[in-house]
């Protein structure tokens, strides 16, 4: 007889939906929302680095692509569990900065 692999889940794991607030996971019957502004590690990752996730023990998740380990309780009671990393900045959604803009109004001041 042999014992399963290492690292395989024996519980199911399953992304349900992803919309841009956040996505769903199923556990078995269990539906979880992890919504991105309470995991702001999530909101950049690409639809099959969320659907790679494994559950290598019991009340535990983890996402291999995104080196994501979370407790599910952490997502069942999120305010007994405060952030303690933060994603960085998303640069492309940041505003461009345009020298030349600068130096058009620079000009138009002078006259």
């Amino acid at each position: 007889m042999k014992s399963a692999l290492h690292g395989k889940s024996a519980s199911a794991v399953e992304i349900a939906n992803v919309s841009s607030h956040g996505f769903w996971l199923m556990l078995g019957r269990r539906e979880l929302f992890l919504s991105f502004d309470l995991f702001p590690w999530f909101r950049q990752a690409s639809i099959g680095e969320l659907c790679n996730v494994e559950r290598p023990r019991p009340g535990h998740l983890w996402w291999p692509d995104l080196d994501i380990d979370l407790a599910e309780e952490s997502i069942e009671d999120p305010e007994r569990f405060p952030l303690v990393s933060h994603s960085p900045p998303n640069k492309r959604m940041q505003p461009a900065r345009h020298k030349r803009t600068r130096s058009i109004a620079r000009r138009s001041a002078r006259g």
